[in-house]
């Protein structure tokens, strides 16, 4: 389980130091014939000093951002409320174990080339579903990637489908593939209707990109919420390509 990450309350603390450690007397307190005699000259020490504590309390401040932001990041954490038993490394991939795996869902419709396709033929190939738009740019960017891999998997029973999603028509999506040279079939869902069909406690595509690969038996094995790498997409498959 995630536990919630602790945080430093600083205005307390940056307040005290601001005040010199304490409340300060009012001058008003002290008396015109009782200010000490070198309180001016002290005084204008103080001024110039004031640039140099503020950078400080911003260094400190700064600090302790950081180590906050650090607390809220891990090498590995597990989800899903004890309920998917998935667990997400360092470089934000989940993946589940063999006996707790889920059923993907039915996933069929038309292609961006006006072919009938349905995922659940590929049942005994490890199945790499990317969730892409030609409208966003982690999606140009890791394209080139999806394509090497693809090729490069040939004949390895792995098998590669896009979902694209959010574009309105047909023609930049078909562009897209072209500018890519994308070697696989991509289901059209311009309404985002497939990716509503993971069922809940799974791992769901939550963003775009988004990508899922499903085992040989069509279950739900990894999820990446990010723009992947060629190194990162083959730690995705390589795995559950050795399964058997």
């Amino acid at each position: 389980m995630n536990q919630p990450c602790e945080t430093f309350h600083m205005s307390a603390v940056m307040r005290r130091q601001e005040l010199g450690g304490g409340a300060p007397t009012p001058v008003g307190q002290w008396g015109s014939s009782s200010l000490p005699h070198r309180f001016p000259r002290v005084l204008r020490a103080r001024r110039r000093s004031a640039p140099r504590s503020r950078a400080a309390l911003l260094t400190v401040a700064a600090a302790a951002t950081a180590l906050t932001l650090t607390a809220c990041s891990s090498g590995g954490t597990s989800g899903g409320s004890g309920q998917t038993g998935f667990v997400t490394d360092a470089g934000g991939i989940s993946t589940v174990k063999p006996a707790e795996r889920k059923d993907g869902p039915q996933l069929d419709g038309e292609t961006l080339d006006g072919k009938k396709l349905d995922v659940d033929s590929y049942r005994g190939k490890v199945v790499v579903l990317n969730m892409w738009g030609s409208w966003c740019p982690p999606c140009r960017a890791e394209a080139p990637n999806f394509a090497k891999v693809a090729k490069d998997t040939t004949g390895q029973d792995v098998q590669f489908v896009g979902i694209n999603t959010r574009d309105r028509s047909k023609g930049p999506a078909r562009a897209f593939e072209q500018d890519y040279d994308m070697p696989y079939p991509s289901l059209y869902d311009p309404a985002g209707k497939l990716m509503l069909r993971f069922p809940k406690g799974t791992l769901n595509p939550q963003s775009i990109p988004s990508t899922i690969v499903l085992d040989r038996k069509g279950r739900i094995a990894a999820r990446s919420l990010k723009a992947l790498s060629v190194h990162d997409l083959r730690k995705m498959i390589d795995p559950l390509v050795a399964e058997k």
